[in-house]
């Protein structure tokens, strides 16, 4: 008589991978939310491109679902249907794909925006970034015409090439972003600050993308007939959706902390010796000067990168605010 049948590293690293997609995809509904409430003005192409996302995660959670309950339910006394293929396993690859196409190609344009539109680094960015979905494309459509999994093993290669460009992507991206920024600082310290900020935020928002897809990876290589990289591909859309509303939600609070970081100076004539009340009844002057700084380097929107100022500028430039108030005591 045969034992139970082992389905953990499969079946149940596929319902890890499920469950944590759901719930990172009600983070992602709520920050949907967020976004739509607290940025009603922003451009129209944002918006769209905030809903097109969603919708993607949407449907690829559905997907998922489905796949779960074909496997898990509707065959739950058929254990032979377990090394068949659900077209739904297939084809969620692809709205994955398509999700983190939308949210690369959002990093790629604020690439070209903070490089002066340098077609070099842009066009280095872009190109992983395609190649990537093409990638894609190609393992589903191949994909689809396979009836089992044993035939799959067979995209093995290709499906490997699928995460370590989503995590080249992510690092150049990443890396190119913080260049950038670093290069941007001046010796205010406003800008400076807020600069700084948005390095850090640059590098957690990817981080998370770039640690699934090798997780992934290694997880192909490692473990090729299990399921466990199926647990960090599954989720590895969310965290695209997440990072990027994370992105355009954190714009106002990146902003004030900038806007607290300003510089102060006040100059005061004092007398150091003989101060008495009758010191204060005699004429002095106050000088009170306050200098607020800003390195504006986006030309277009504020919304094309969180918690700068927008400019219509074709140069980077410094706006120095001086007021001098002088008052007799």
């Amino acid at each position: 008589m045969s034992g139970p049948l082992k389905i953990d590293d499969t079946m149940g690293a596929a319902f890890i991978g499920v469950v944590v997609a759901a719930s990172l995809w009600g983070v992602s509904c709520v920050q949907v939310w967020y976004y739509y409430t607290m940025y009603p003005k922003d451009a129209w192409y944002l918006k769209l491109l905030v809903a097109a996302v969603l919708i993607f995660d949407t449907i690829h959670q559905m997907l998922i679902t489905h796949t779960l309950y074909t496997y898990l339910v509707s065959n739950f006394d058929n254990p032979l249907e377990l090394g068949n293929l659900v077209w739904s396993l297939l084809v969620e690859v692809l709205f994955n794909g398509c999700t983190a196409l939308l949210v690369q190609c959002f990093l790629t344009f604020r690439v070209w925006k903070l490089s002066n539109k340098s077609y070099i680094l842009t066009g280095a960015v872009f190109l992983l970034v395609l190649a990537e979905f093409v990638s894609v494309v190609v393992y589903v459509i191949k994909s689809l015409k396979m009836t089992t999994f044993a035939e799959l093993t067979k995209l093995k290669d290709l499906s490997m090439a699928v995460n370590a460009l989503a995590a080249a992507g992510d690092v150049l991206i990443a890396v190119v972003l913080c260049y950038m920024l670093q290069k941007s600082r001046t010796s205010f310290k406003r800008s400076d600050t807020m600069i700084s900020k948005l390095i850090i935020f640059t590098i957690n928002t990817g981080l998370m993308t770039s640690i699934c897809a090798v997780a992934s990876l290694i997880s192909i290589i490692a473990a090729p007939t299990t399921f466990i990289y199926i647990t960090f591909y599954f989720t590895l859309g969310r965290f695209y959706s997440n990072s990027l509303m994370a992105t355009l939600n954190a714009r106002k609070a990146i902003r004030n902390a900038g806007e607290d970081e300003s510089m102060s100076v006040s100059l005061r004539g004092i007398q150091r010796t003989g101060l008495s009340t009758a010191n204060f009844k005699a004429p002095t002057n106050n000088i009170a000067i306050k200098v607020e700084s800003t390195r504006e380097f986006l030309r277009d929107r504020h919304d094309l990168y969180p918690g700068l100022p927008p400019t219509d500028e074709k140069i980077d430039m410094e706006q120095m605010d001086a007021t001098v108030s002088r008052s007799d005591l």
